[in-house]
């Protein structure tokens, strides 16, 4: 389940104004880890007055708090509400859609593999890409 990205917000201090709340719904309702661009279509649906500009800013200002993660996949910025709650992602190549999974099995190996190497694992992030098996 996302996280409520205003509360995520009022908790670093972030004044929303009536367009970075529109944002911010926008994002969070979002299952598909949307670009600058689709989070600005979706917001001028819900108020026409909104500009680029204002996305770019907010979007840059969300990830700066902390509260959006930007991905990089495809070489396009995507967005996600930050969460304690480690994932992994899955590309889709024929389709572009993400799925996000988790996978303890997984976690174990990228432990092992660590300390194998004589590191603590600190952080990482992994992107599969894939496309869909023939059946």
């Amino acid at each position: 389940m996302k996280r409520d990205l205003t509360y995520l917000c009022a908790q670093k201090g972030l004044k929303l104004t009536g367009q970075r709340r529109i944002i911010a719904e926008v994002i969070a309702k979002s299952n598909d880890h949307p670009n600058v661009d689709e989070i600005y279509k979706r917001a001028s649906n819900l108020d026409p007055k909104i500009g680029i500009a204002t996305i770019y800013r907010t979007v840059r200002l969300f990830e700066e708090l902390g509260v959006i993660e930007k991905l990089e996949i495809n070489g396009k910025a995507r967005y996600e509400i930050s969460d304690n709650n480690h994932h992994h992602h899955l590309i889709d190549i024929v389709t572009g859609q993400i799925i996000e999974f988790e996978n303890e099995e997984l976690e174990k190996i990228k432990e092992k593999i660590s300390a194998d190497l004589g590191y603590e694992l600190v952080d990482h992030k992994l992107e599969l890409y894939g496309k869909p098996l023939k059946k």
